[in-house]
């Protein structure tokens, strides 16, 4: 995995506890039901864009890439929020995936 944000290791730092048992809750909503790996960090993605949450987008743009996602559907699990999110935050969250498919 690439290097974590330098805030998520602060906070890790500060409340790794706390940050395992969310990591434990997500591995357990992840196997609750029948969507695979890369389905699930896309509609994650989708969240995170609505949100304009940067680092989720990065995030889960990044997870979805492992998870064997490419980089047209990453970008077209942005774009299809267009109608729903609206341009403005469309274009924000297209431009912060660029930001984790461009290192490659």
């Amino acid at each position: 995995m690439s290097k974590l944000p330098k805030h998520f290791r602060r906070m890790q730092e500060r409340y790794g506890d706390i940050l395992d048992k969310m990591r434990a809750l997500g591995e357990a909503t992840d196997k609750a039901g029948p969507l695979d790996d890369k389905t699930a960090h896309l509609i994650q993605l989708g969240c995170a864009a609505a949100l304009r949450s940067e680092g989720a987008v990065h995030s889960h743009a990044r997870r979805a890439a492992e998870a064997g996602a490419s980089a047209d559907e990453i970008r077209h699990a942005i774009l299809v929020l267009l109608p729903t999110i609206g341009y403005p935050a469309m274009a924000a969250a297209m431009s912060w995936v660029d930001e984790v498919l461009d290192k490659d």
